[in-house]
């Protein structure tokens, strides 16, 4: 039952309603659109020359693109002074044969070329099975309309890598980690795109192995970059990963633009959309992820290993998203973010059916910091809990942490808030060790779907809120009008209404 609502509250989500369902229609029907030019005659997705542009709406799917047709498919954009073709390097898309030695001799072809402005190499449509392998500096791989990269289904073909410095371990087990289906460390100049063409980690034969604990190893990511410079995905499907979907590791300037990650909403654990971790000067924008995990997890390293580690995640700008996460969140921040997170900009989402909206999570051990955090313009459609901070998220690597490593949660953000169906709009779990300061609500209002008083959950939370919003809230916060003058201070910072029952 929904909570009964002033005339001119529901007056103001009635029309708020009608405005999501129209967001709803024209979104989907600018994915269709999309969709379809990207298998006709004039190809979809924004122009690649356009990721770094501004797009002031998430209706961006129509944008005109620079590509040629793939109707022939000897027909490719040129991108890089020389290009190559798969088949020109023996592989067979007939989803059977394992091209991996194509792949790796077309790779070493770019490699050879950094002198020259690099080189392409151009999937064309079919199913190209292939083990894991490497991209080089200053390469371009372009996905044809129809082309699909497909993973083998053999761990024993899946490289160990050592444990990412900033974990000490893998996240599963001790010890190596398996490395991920495409992979590129120390690059720079990269890009992976196309015409809406696929890379597919056949993540069932890992995730069945998983639960089934047949695994002695960390799975790994679809793709992995670490220690990268100027890297570029866009207009491409990401699909079924084993692990975390795309994953960049320590890089600087990096763009996803124009993406459709997806993996099975259910039963595909960890399989996270896009995880930045201690990146630097980001662009994720006018993408489609749903997943069996996060959308997106901001990250910078787990505990003491972080800490040493010491390479942060700033400015970072996240807009004009469709997220959908039934078992976790939209979009969180952590919880291994010891190296500390700073400078994030969330902008432009639509988060739907899914369990949690937007999320900080932490815990003592971890240090570092989260800091200076705008979400501006987010809509929440049914979901279980919208605003999460949580600060007891005890998940270690080893013993070997310090327990008096308290992060420092403050400066964040929530200003265009809106939705419907939400059971509890916002759960702000601070602690006397870890207090969530400085935080401020501005211009709120969340359709509620359960009929209890305390649906806007504080603990250890100092702030403010300017204006009014809906719904009302939490008394640890003090109020200020539109004018952000004070009305009312908070004598009850320290006041905890967490309630999990809900």
């Amino acid at each position: 039952m929904v909570e009964p609502l002033p005339i001119t509250r529901r007056r103001f989500l009635s029309s708020h309603k009608s405005l999501v369902t129209v967001f709803w229609i024209a979104a989907f029907a600018s994915l269709f659109i999309w969709q379809s030019r990207g298998r006709g005659g004039g190809g979809g997705g924004a122009s690649l020359y356009r990721v770094n542009g501004s797009l002031s709406s998430v209706f961006w799917w129509t944008a005109t693109t620079t590509t040629t047709s793939s109707a022939d498919a000897g027909e490719f954009p040129r991108l890089r002074p020389v290009s190559f073709n798969l088949t020109d390097f023996g592989a067979v898309g007939d989803g059977v044969t394992v091209n991996t030695e194509a792949f790796e001799r077309a790779v070493y072809a770019i490699s050879k070329l950094s002198k020259k402005g690099g080189g392409q190499l151009n999937v064309p449509p079919g199913r190209w099975l292939t083990a894991p392998f490497n991209l080089t500096s200053f390469m371009t791989l372009f996905l044809a309309e129809d082309a699909e990269i497909l993973a083998v289904q053999d761990e024993t073909l899946w490289p160990l890598l050592p444990p990412l410095p900033s974990y000490g371990y893998g996240r599963e087990h001790y010890g190596p980690r398996y490395g991920s289906f495409i992979h590129g460390q120390n690059l720079k100049d990269v890009v992976v795109t196309g015409n809406n063409g696929s890379i597919n980690g056949q993540g069932v034969y890992w995730w069945k192995k998983y639960r089934s604990k047949l695994l002695n190893h960390t799975r790994g990511p679809l793709v992995q970059i670490m220690w990268s410079s100027d890297v570029v995905f866009a207009n491409i499907t990401l699909r079924d990963s084993p692990f975390w979907t795309l994953h960049p590791y320590d890089c600087k300037n990096v763009t996803i633009t124009n993406m459709t990650i997806l993996a099975p909403v259910f039963e595909a654990p960890n399989t996270d959309g896009i995880d930045p971790d201690s990146c630097e000067d980001m662009l994720i924008e006018n993408s489609y992820i749903s997943v069996g995990d996060d959308g997106i997890a901001i990250k910078s390293g787990w505990d003491q290993y972080g800490t040493n580690y010491g390479r942060p995640s700033k400015n970072i700008l996240i807009r004009n998203l469709i997220i959908r996460s039934m078992v976790s969140a939209g979009i969180s921040i952590g919880s291994e973010m010891s190296g500390g997170v700073s400078n994030i900009t969330v902008e432009n989402i639509l988060i739907w059916s899914s369990r949690r909206g937007v999320r900080i999570k932490t815990a003592p051990g971890r240090g570092g910091y989260v800091r200076d955090i705008t979400f501006r313009n987010v809509t929440l459609d049914e979901l279980r809990v919208g605003i999460v901070v949580k600060t007891d998220y005890n998940e270690h690597p080893d013993g070997g942490f310090n327990p008096q490593a308290f992060p420092v949660l403050e400066n964040i953000n929530y200003t265009g808030i809106y939705g419907q169906g939400v059971r509890v709009p916002v759960r702000m779990q601070g602690s006397k060790e870890i207090p969530v300061k400085n935080v401020t609500f501005r211009d709120m209002s969340v359709g509620i779907t359960y009929k209890k008083k305390h649906i806007f959950q504080c603990a250890y939370v100092q702030g403010r809120v300017i204006g009014t919003i809906f719904p009302a809230p939490c008394e640890n916060l003090d109020r200020y009008d539109e004018q952000e003058q004070l009305v009312k201070q908070s004598d009850s910072q320290n006041a905890t209404d967490i309630d999990y029952e809900i």
